[in-house]
């Protein structure tokens, strides 16, 4: 069985997770993939524990994601949110009907005492889910953004302002208190491969590395890691990434991603995987200590995220480990 651990957060995450669970499963080995994800953005909402990310990956895992909208359901009703609305409450945040029931039993299990990262094994099984899904940690983090109109909760800004504040500092609080969850260090120490997902780095991959002992981790565990460039042709494919990055004054581009993780996290990536479109980056990005790959992509049907998952498992398992 081959071993791999993603790091993810979002659509991007999501569909490279999918990707990498296809391909091990051709490979023979799909139950050998673990994902991490993101819990920074999560939020309470209307009594509700809403994880975002962790949802979006495991709807997509299982073939139950709404592709146009890249988030929720698909063949979603909206009955609730509608008598939500009448009674006054706020509706800025689109919860689903069959969305709603996994809130609901996310909380109530909570509630119970049980950790989210059993609660999500549970979801996640419920739902014909084989890859293990992990929340990064079990304790509360959050991403706070400052902005011209302030300090904003993430969701606050991406979904109800619509993106439309510049971010000018980043903080992720209770990061420092917290602790990965268990199975984490486990699962990063028997990989043969980690992944680092084209996830948003200021505030899908950079939560995940924050939690105390998920970098050194990394650092310590023989398996190359290996990243997916967000960006592609100075653009990213979906979400703020490309705006975020330019409003904190860094570059962006594909090399200003490798830059970026190389400059914050010293020997964590063997690797860079881009698009096509900007092989002409290969070799600033080699000159920063890490082997390219070159590859398509865009991940815009299942067939591309398993060919591209394929190619960067093929390409990382082959990678020398770090001295």
């Amino acid at each position: 069985m081959t071993r791999v651990v993603a790091l993810a957060g979002g659509v991007g995450g999501a569909k490279v997770a999918f990707g990498l669970d296809r391909a091990l499963a051709a490979m023979g080995g799909a139950a050998g993939l673990t994902v991490i994800v993101n819990t920074a953005d999560d939020l309470e909402l209307h009594g509700l524990h809403v994880s975002p990310d962790l949802d979006t990956v495991m709807y997509t895992l299982a073939g139950l994601a709404d592709r146009e909208r890249g988030w929720g359901l698909t063949a979603e009703t909206w009955q609730a949110l509608r008598m939500l609305e009448r009674y006054g409450a706020e509706t800025w945040f689109k919860l689903g009907d069959r969305d709603l029931a996994t809130h609901v039993r996310r909380t109530a299990r909570l509630a119970e005492g049980v950790p989210l990262s059993v609660v999500t094994a549970e979801l996640a099984s419920a739902l014909g889910v084989d890859t293990t899904l992990l929340p990064m940690s079990d304790d509360r983090v959050r991403t706070r953004l400052r902005t011209e109109a302030g300090w904003l909760d993430f969701q606050d800004w991406f979904v109800r302002r619509r993106q439309v504040d510049r971010v000018t500092e980043i903080s992720i609080e209770g990061v420092e208190a917290s602790r990965p969850a268990p199975g984490v260090r486990k699962a990063i120490a028997a990989a043969a491969l980690v992944v680092v997902c084209p996830s948003n780095p200021l505030v899908s991959v950079a939560p995940i590395l924050a939690v105390p002992g998920i970098r050194e981790a990394l650092l310590e565990a023989p398996a190359p890691v290996v990243a997916v460039s967000p960006i592609v042709a100075g653009r990213a494919l979906r979400g703020p990434a490309d705006r975020m990055l330019g409003w904190l004054g860094l570059e962006v581009s594909a090399a200003g991603v490798a830059q970026l993780y190389v400059e914050r996290y010293p020997r964590l990536l063997d690797g860079f995987a881009i698009d096509r479109q900007d092989e002409a980056t290969a070799g600033r990005i080699e000159a920063l200590g890490l082997r390219v790959l070159v590859a398509d992509a865009v991940m815009d049907s299942d067939e591309t995220r398993i060919a591209l998952a394929r190619a960067v498992l093929e390409w990382g398992l082959s990678l020398p480990r770090r001295a």
